[in-house]
């Protein structure tokens, strides 16, 4: 099966600008950036697509031995590049498709020009010396709820990740969409994103990087946005006003402006 229908890839625009490839978070897919892409198609060439168990994915595709670790989903990432024949990307990555997008310019860096990494995260437990934003016995205990009740752990967790209290139907969309993904796969693939440490890898980035933090995320707290702006070379760090963990739903506008001027930024 070709990667381009195993993941479901979307490819819109006909400008002459740089490709954009967008990445989902957990528990989503490619339908997170339909308020963001709008802004480049008409001068990018824009590349969608879900990970394999999310949206409209193959999940016959799914073997857990190579989706065991973030790298299975980075070798996604590079077989789509490869079948598209796409060098020189600006790869945006959301969440835990940060840390993909990161594996993958590592092993290519040739296909890559830049990265955008909207909340990051390396590693979501905390370390002598770092913080995660969670102690080991948090995440045992939120994988032990997402094995006992997929869809309970859904419907709780979801607005805590999206945050915007005031805005109910963001969290309403976000439960939604975890609730679509295939539970199986979303454990698995929970396994893989919150006990990964990605840390040493950081320093091998080799192209400019754009680390998108948001304020008062729970996810990934601002001190994670900085370690991982001082382990990347030439990044440079961007605090949004937007609250949260998605600002791709709650702050298309903020979100796509500081991609945008990234884009200009020829200094980058």
């Amino acid at each position: 099966m070709s990667a381009t229908a195993r993941n479901n890839v979307k490819v819109m625009g006909s400008g002459t600008g740089r490709t954009l490839v967008f990445a989902h978070g957990f528990g989503c897919d490619q339908n997170m950036w339909r308020f963001v892409t709008p802004r480049f198609v008409e001068e990018h060439q824009v590349v969608l697509f879900d990970h394999v168990g999310a949206g409209n994915s193959d999940l016959s595709a799914y073997r857990p031995a190579r989706y065991s670790s973030l790298q299975g989903y980075a070798e996604d990432v590079l077989e789509i590049l490869r079948e598209l024949d796409l060098h020189d990307v600006v790869f945006v990555g959301h969440s835990v498709s940060a840390t993909i997008g990161v594996l993958a310019s590592v092993a290519e860096p040739e296909r890559f020009s830049r990265l955008v990494l909207v909340g990051p995260s390396p590693r979501y437990v905390d370390d002598d010396g770092y913080r995660g934003g969670f102690s080991r016995a948090d995440i045992d205990e939120l994988l032990e709820s997402l094995d006992s009740n997929y869809l309970g752990w859904s419907a709780a967790m979801a607005p805590v990740i999206m945050g915007n209290p005031d805005r109910p139907e963001l969290g309403s969309e976000l439960t939604n969409s975890f609730c679509r993904t295939d539970p199986t796969i979303a454990r698995q693939f929970a396994r893989a994103t919150f006990l990964s440490d990605n840390r040493s890898d950081l320093p091998s980035v080799t192209v400019p990087s754009l680390v998108l933090q948001c304020s008062n995320d729970v996810i990934a707290p601002y001190e994670v946005g900085e370690y991982v702006h001082h382990h990347l070379p030439g990044s440079r760090l961007v605090v949004l006003k937007a609250t949260g963990h998605c600002p791709n739903l709650s702050a298309p506008e903020e979100t796509a402006d500081a991609i945008q001027a990234f884009l200009r930024d020829e200094r980058a």
